[in-house]
């Protein structure tokens, strides 16, 4: 898309969904959703992490892969569906199946007529407790490519690689006009209130944080409300919402509450992306001459 014909302005639809166990009823209240937010103006409309299933992470259980399906797949062609008739984008989330014994955690983009336009395989998988998201996803393989839509330049990245610096600067210098970020995030429920409390803000920050070093604005978009632990060796996780649109200055355009399911629109203006990257030229005073070390895991 040549910069005379990008859009100026993008209506983002974010939903910050709550899952639910039937299947069936997860998937319609999804569909619903998206359907509410096209009606209200979206061009764009962002959903959580694996949105169609309980974040089955917390515990490893060889049963679950059965979840996974291939991409395209079912899930991909119901948006693709979807997105024709409604002529959005919508930026979707699924386990993956590649075949060979390989899954990924696998974000997509459907774009209204022309279907699948792209997807992204999560880089930076996580091993924590209640996370235990090695044992299911080989870490991707695709790079930091931005996908091309009918409204722009879009930088896919997942969750946990919302905290690394390098793959928000990859993904804008290769041309990505806004990151996404799909979520699954929430309390330790081992934590105090004050520590759960920095913690939360700790993740706000670092997204505002790409959004002013690389000049792009951001929307994270994640899901809410208490899982159960199937394994019954936890009391599950608790998923924080918060999801929120970020502008290239670092603002806080719009934020979500932390315990409720809600579906919102908000007007991103890239005209004004563009005017934050000429004041402040982070990309023109980089001194790639000097950053062999970045390479390094750390100091020998």
């Amino acid at each position: 898309m040549r910069a005379a014909d990008r859009p100026r302005s993008v209506c983002v639809g974010m939903a910050q969904l709550q899952v639910i166990d039937q299947q069936t009823a997860n998937r319609q209240q999804i569909e619903s959703a998206i359907t509410e937010l096209a009606d209200q103006g979206a061009h764009l409309i962002v959903l959580p992490e694996l949105h169609d299933h309980r974040y089955f992470c917390q515990t490893a259980d060889p049963t679950l892969f059965d979840l996974a399906e291939t991409v395209p797949g079912p899930t991909t062609d119901r948006f693709c569906e979807l997105s024709a008739k409604l002529g959005v984008v919508i930026v979707g989330s699924v386990f993956e199946d590649r075949g060979s014994g390989l899954f990924h955690n696998t974000a997509f983009v459907t774009d209204g007529d022309r279907g699948l336009v792209g997807r992204y395989r999560k880089m930076h998988i996580p091993e924590d407790p209640g996370y235990y998201e090695k044992y299911y996803f080989t870490p991707g393989d695709m790079g930091f490519t931005p996908i091309d839509t009918s409204i722009g330049r879009l930088g896919l990245l997942v969750c946990w690689d919302q905290w690394f610096p390098e793959a928000a600067r990859l993904m804008s210098l290769a041309g990505a006009e806004v990151l996404i970020y799909p979520t699954a995030i929430g309390w330790d429920f081992t934590d105090d209130d004050q520590t759960q409390a920095r913690q939360r803000d700790a993740w706000i920050t670092i997204q505002r944080s790409h959004a002013i070093a690389n000049g792009v604005p951001v929307i994270s978009v994640n899901r809410v409300g208490h899982e159960v632990d199937p394994s019954g060796h936890t009391p599950g996780q608790t998923f924080w919402g918060s999801s929120m649109v970020v502008s290239a200055d670092g603002y806080l355009d719009m934020q979500y509450g932390i315990d409720s399911q809600q579906h919102g629109i908000h007007v991103l203006d890239l005209e004004h992306s563009r005017q934050i990257r000429r004041i402040w030229p982070f990309q023109r005073d980089r001194r790639v001459d000097a950053y062999a070390d970045l390479l390094k895991k750390g100091i020998p």
